[in-house]
């Protein structure tokens, strides 16, 4: 009888173990579909990650990092963006030190920051300095790419097998580790896979390996890929292939034709597939949400219109197929968008084709990055935006603007993230000399004018707007009722207009300043008149970021 009492008693504990741990791979970090949007999702509960990157090896030293922490989190970051280089954790083959980034990590969670670790390891800026000197040193084991003339730099060839398993060995053991010391609190949400990948001085590598491989057959992966999406292909990609003729195989040029263009699209296959196998093996140790990004883009250096200055065949926009197709471990391909404006709209754009969702990994902390970050989180259903450099000495503490974004969009969260993917929400981005742009939410066309003062003194009628009085605008709007929206930013005028059928006039009923507190909208004051153009605009009322809830009614 005992003996049955106990082996019930095993079964039943195993039974809830294995439960448990069910529980528990369902619930580390990982991307989940919400309508058109992807959202993160940490802890069960859907995340913004307002983030900020590192330089890039400030995370090589505990010490170096403690006085560093309270200043990002009082700066309002959750999110913090932190190198992991190969050579530090592997300083000999199959010999492995975690120290340090042990200490990272408790330190991040300490001060209640999320960590997205960066993969240093074969490859970061189109260079191999990363890798450990076991590594570098066995050039015959771990060939390096070359260039026209048979020179060799210093690049680990996307070709060399053995340089692949090696990278793949180790990574696979960081993410064994990453969930030993941090699979229940959960403190490292994302993992970024090598860094702003591509090819320099030259459109290919030219080893021996690699031109019999570009004489050799396209493989047979990609072919069946293009085959099977041929509808719905990038359309910049789309048009290299049908120029060749849409052929199902051949050699790389009969494929593609011959150019710079088959070049990129060699490179951007065999790094791809190197970097795929790597993702593989950490996502069977451990598979959170894992991303590569691209290196900022020379948008005229295309096709051979100039000489390229920098990394050719990351997973730039044109090239995203050839990366889904050689990496289907990676969740998301991002962008390094260090343009503004309307080229910082493009980037957007372009990095959510076919589904991706967005993370902007680096881009430029200064005057525009507050705006930026507002319209890529309400336009796009941003997962993350990350400047680049944050904890320089002038930059820590010192970008008030994005401090107040990011502070007025962990007030929003909850609200951005309800209405992701549904159509009920969108935003702006404009500069001084860009017109006025329209969006449709609802019953409701907003029109969006650049307006960066309410008024001076004398007071400043409608027209045109002081020149020169900031760089960038930007508002998020949110749909929360037929009639009832919230709007966020600055620098903006607002005017509505009916684009459904019944009376052909809109106004401005409700408007009321106010803030969110724990989710809940709590109001300031009302506002009419002067503050409402007398009924006919919205503005906001400061320079500052704000948010103001309203209500539209119709007439005639």
């Amino acid at each position: 009888m005992k003996t049955r009492i106990l082996f019930c008693y095993i079964v039943t504990c195993s039974l809830g173990l294995a439960a448990n741990q069910a529980t528990s791979a369902s619930d580390i970090p990982h991307l989940r579909k919400q309508g058109t949007a992807t959202q993160l999702m940490v802890d069960g509960k859907p995340f913004l990650a307002l983030a900020g990157e590192l330089l890039n090896n400030s995370a090589t030293s505990v010490e170096h990092m403690k006085p560093i922490w309270a200043k990002l989190a009082a700066s309002k970051f959750n999110t913090v963006l932190a190198g992991v280089s190969w050579a530090q954790i592997e300083p000999a083959e199959g010999k492995f030190d975690f120290s340090v980034l042990d200490g990272i990590i408790r330190d991040a969670h300490s001060h209640n920051l999320h960590l997205v670790l960066l993969w240093l390891a074969s490859w970061k800026n189109g260079n191999s300095s990363y890798p450990p000197d076991w590594v570098k040193r066995d050039f015959e084991r771990f060939p390096r790419a070359q260039i026209a003339g048979g020179r060799s730099i210093e690049l680990l060839s996307p070709l060399s097998e053995a340089g692949r398993d090696a990278d793949a060995r180790a990574f696979a053991a960081l993410m064994r580790h990453v969930k030993a010391v941090d699979g229940q609190q959960h403190t490292v949400i994302m993992i970024q896979v090598e860094n702003e990948i591509g090819m320099q001085k030259d459109t290919r590598d030219r080893s021996p390996a690699a031109n019999k491989a570009y004489e050799g057959p396209a493989p047979k992966e990609l072919m069946d890929y293009v085959q099977q999406h041929k509808d719905t292909l990038i359309p910049e990609f789309r048009q290299v292939w049908e120029a060749a003729g849409f052929k199902t195989s051949g050699t790389w040029e009969e494929v593609f034709g011959k150019g710079i263009a088959t070049d990129d699209i060699f490179m951007a296959w065999n790094f791809a597939r190197y970097v795929g196998r790597v993702a593989a093996a950490g996502k069977a140790e451990y598979p959170i949400p894992m991303y590569v990004n691209a290196a900022p883009d020379n948008f005229e250096s295309r096709n051979g219109a100039q000489p390229r200055r920098g990394q050719s065949v990351s997973p730039r926009d044109d090239l995203m197929d050839v990366w889904r197709a050689g990496a289907p471990r990676i969740d998301i391909l991002s962008p390094d968008a260090y343009a503004d404006g309307a080229r910082f709209a493009e980037f957007c754009a372009k990095y959510t084709q076919s589904g991706n969702p967005l993370f902007i990994p680096e881009t430029g902390v200064g005057p525009t990055s507050a705006t930026r970050a507002l319209y890529a989180f309400g336009r796009h259903d941003a997962i993350g935006f990350s400047p680049f450099g944050v904890d320089r000495e002038d930059r820590l503490g010192h970008s008030p603007d994005l401090t107040e974004v990011y502070d007025l969009l962990s007030r929003m969260a909850p609200l951005i993230l309800e209405h992701e993917g549904n159509g009920t929400m969108s935003a702006v981005l404009l500069g001084p000399k860009d017109p006025p742009q329209k969006i449709q939410l609802g019953n409701y066309t907003l029109e969006v004018s650049f307006w960066p003062i309410r008024y001076t003194m004398p007071l400043l009628m409608p027209g045109e707007p002081p020149a020169g009085t900031a760089p960038n605008a930007a508002a998020i709007f949110i749909q929360t009722g037929p009639d009832e929206f919230f709007a966020a930013g600055s620098g903006v005028k607002v005017t509505f207009s009916p684009h459904t059928p019944g009376p052909p006039l809109a106004g401005l009923g409700m408007v009321e300043s106010g803030t969110f507190v724990n989710g809940r909208w709590v109001p300031d004051i009302r506002l009419a008149g002067d503050d409402t153009g007398q009924g006919a605009n919205l503005f906001e009322l400061q320079r500052h970021m704000g948010i103001q809830r309203f209500t539209l009614y119709r007439y005639q």
